[in-house]
C-alpha cells in the first residue's frame, strides 16, 4: 500500500446511501483488557470486550472518565479498520537529525513519519504490571472537517536494575572498514565499555564480531569477576576488509543459543553501520537463516545504527523481522545513553506480539489515514490471530499512532475506539486493552491542544516536510512552512523544558535553511 494514500471508506449508512472509496487500517476497541480468546468475528471487527485484566488500566471509560458499557458493543464496518504491529523505532529520526547537522537533507526514503513521533516523551498514564493503557485524543487542523487523532500506548515504568530478570546479551559488532571512520566502531566500543561497568553480576555477556567473516570473541561470561575480560574484548576490535553482516548475524545467533539462560532475557544487541557489501545482503534471506532460533528461543535483535552513510532499510527490516527495534546514535551522549539507559529498558519484556486495531465510526468518519506503520502494517482479520507476528515492547515505553481523521460534517458521537493485543512475556496468555474518543473530545486546535500532542504533531509534520516532492505520499492536513513550524518548536522548547524538543528545533531550523523556506 502506498504511504499516505487516503483510505476511503466504504459502507452503508443509516438510510442505505454508499459512502467513499476503499480504507485499510488498523482498530480498536474499548478501555477493557481481557485474557481474550483467539477468534473475534469472521467479519473481521474488533470483538466487543466484556471482560478486564491487571495488564491495563482495568476499568472501561470514554475520555470523560466515565463507566461507557455501549463502547464494548461498538463493531466498525471492516473498510473503517486500521490494524498494524507496534514499534518503538527511533532510527529514522536519530538519522535525520544526523543528515541535517552535516549539512543535507535526508533522503525521503529512509524518512518515517512514526519514528519522528516516538522519538519524544509523552504523558500518558501507565499501568501497573505488564500490558498497556490506551489513551486515544485529537484536535482539529486548520483544514476543514480534519483533524489529527493521537493513540498513545504505554507500558508500566522501567523497574530498578535489581528487579528485572538477568540478561544474556550478545553483541554482534561490525568491525569492517567502513567502521573505522569516527562516531563509528570507537564510539561503540567506549560505550560498551561504560555499560559493562554497570551491569549487574549476574548478567551475561557475549561478543561477535563480523567483516568478511564472522567470529565469536568472548562466549557468554558472566560479568561477575569477569569483567576485565569483558573489557579486554572490547578493547581488542580493531576495523577491517568488508561487511559480510549475515554472517555476523547468523553467528551472533549461534552464539546466543549456544549461551542461552533459562530465566534471562536474551537479546542479541547488532551494532553496525549496515552497509552490507559481502554474502548475504537481504534481511528476508539473513534472518530466515536463524529463523528456528529467533522463534523457538525467543531471542529478539536490537539494532543500534552507526555512520553518517548508514544502511538503514537493512536495519529497520532486520529489526522488524527479528522482533526487535533499531535506534541510531551519532554522538559520545547518545551512544551513552542508547546503551547505558535504553539498553537496560530493553532487557526486560512486558508484551510480545503486540499489535493494535482502530476501529473508526463511520457516521461520523469519512476518510482516514494512518501516518506511518507502513512496514508494520497487519491485516485486519489477523488482529487476534496470535501467530501473527507483533511488536515486542519493554517497561518505560510509549507507542504512539497518529492518524489524519476527516469527519463528517455536522455529525457528533463516537469516533474511534482503539484496542492494543497482547500476549504476556512469559505465560503468553493474550490480553487486549481499549480506549475510545467522541467528537466532543478534539481539540479546537492542534496548536491549543496539550504541550505533548503538539510535540507529536509537530514531529509528525516536519517528517511529513521532508518528505514532500515524493509523489508517494500527500502532504497532512493542517501543514505549515518549515519556518512556522521551527518557530513553534522553539515555544513548545520552552513550554516543556525538555532537551529533546530544543533538538527537535534545532533540527527543523537546519531543515529551513537547506530548503530555503524563510
Amino acid at each position: 500500500m502506498e504511504r499516505y494514500r487516503a483510505q476511503r471508506i466504504r459502507g452503508l449508512l443509516a438510510l442505505g446511501a454508499a459512502a467513499g472509496l476503499l480504507l485499510t487500517g488498523c482498530g480498536a476497541g474499548d478501555s477493557g483488557d481481557s485474557s481474550a480468546d483467539n477468534n473475534g468475528y469472521a467479519s473481521g471487527f474488533p470483538a466487543p470486550d466484556h471482560t478486564h485484566s491487571t495488564g491495563g488500566t482495568g476499568e472501561q471509560k470514554n475520555n470523560d472518565g466515565n463507566d461507557d458499557s455501549e463502547s464494548r458493543d461498538f463493531e466498525a464496518a471492516p473498510d473503517y479498520l486500521s490494524t498494524f504491529a507496534l514499534d518503538v523505532d527511533t532510527a529514522s529520526y536519530g538519522y535525520a537529525r544526523r543528515a541535517l547537522a552535516d549539512g543535507r537533507l535526508p533522503d525521503p526514503s529512509t524518512v518515517r513519519p512514526e519514528e519522528f513521533v516516538n522519538s519524544f516523551r509523552q504523558d500518558y498514564d501507565r499501568p501497573d504490571g505488564n500490558g498497556f493503557t490506551v489513551t486515544v485524543d485529537g484536535a482539529r487542523t486548520d483544514r476543514e472537517d480534519w483533524s489529527l487523532v493521537r493513540v498513545g500506548l504505554a507500558t508500566r515504568p522501567a523497574a530498578d536494575a535489581d528487579e528485572r530478570p538477568p540478561a544474556a546479551l550478545t553483541f554482534v559488532i561490525d568491525i569492517s572498514g567502513s567502521m573505522a571512520e569516527p562516531g563509528r566502531l570507537d564510539l561503540a566500543k567506549d560505550s560498551l565499555g561504560v555499560m559493562t561497568d554497570q551491569l549487574r553480576d549476574d548478567d551475561s555477556v557475549a561478543i561477535v564480531t563480523f567483516s568478511d567473516e564472522a567470529e565469536t570473541v568472548l562466549p557468554m561470561t558472566r560479568l561477575d569477576d569477569n569483567r576485565g575480560d569483558i573489557h579486554d574484548a572490547i578493547d581488542s576490535l580493531e576495523p577491517t576488509d568488508s561487511t559480510n553482516l549475515g554472517a555476523g548475524v547468523e553467528t551472533g545467533y549461534e552464539t546466543a543459543v549456544e549461551g542461552l539462560r533459562e530465566g534471562a532475557t536474551n537479546r542479541v544487541v547488532l551494532v553496525s553501520d549496515a552497509l552490507a557489501n559481502t554474502g548475504d545482503t537481504d534481511a528476508d534471506t539473513i534472518l530466515e537463516r536463524i529463523a528456528s532460533e529467533r522463534r523457538e528461543h525467543g531471542i529478539t535483535l536490537f539494532g543500534v545504527g552507526v555512520g553518517s552513510d548508514y544502511g538503514d532499510a537493512l536495519m529497520e527490516r532486520l529489526a522488524d523481522k527479528g522482533d526487535g527495534h533499531t535506534t541510531y546514535v551519532s554522538s559520545e551522549d547518545e551512544a551513552r545513553e542508547v546503551f547505558c539507559e535504553e539498553l537496560p529498558k530493553n532487557i526486560d519484556l512486558t508484551a510480545r506480539d503486540a499489535k493494535a486495531q482502530v476501529a473508526f465510526d463511520e457516521t461520523t468518519v469519512s476518510e482516514f489515514r494512518l501516518i506511518g506503520y507502513d512496514n508494520r502494517q497487519v491485516a485486519d482479520d489477523d488482529f487476534r490471530d496470535d501467530s501473527v507476528d507483533g511488536g515486542e515492547v519493554g517497561p518505560g515505553h510509549t507507542v504512539t499512532a497518529l492518524y489524519a481523521v476527516r469527519t463528517r460534517p455536522g455529525t457528533e458521537g463516537h469516533l474511534a475506539t482503539a484496542t492494543v493485543r497482547w500476549l504476556d512475556p512469559n505465560s503468553r496468555a493474550p490480553h487486549e486493552e481499549s480506549g475510545r474518543l467522541e467528537t466532543g473530545s478534539l481539540d479546537s486546535s492542534v496548536w491549543s491542544a496539550s504541550p505533548r500532542f503538539q510535540v507529536t504533531a509537530t514531529a509528525a509534520y516536519f517528517a511529513d516536510a521532508l518528505r514532500l516532492g515524493d509523489d508517494r505520499w500527500t502532504a497532512l492536513p493542517g501543514g505549515s512552512h518549515l519556518s512556522e513550524l521551527a518557530s513553534r518548536a522553539d515555544r513548545l522548547a520552552t513550554t516543556t523544558e525538555d532537551e529533546e524538543v530544543r533538538h527537535l528545533a534545532d533540527a527543523i531550523h537546519r531543515a529551513t535553511d537547506l530548503t530555503g523556506q524563510d
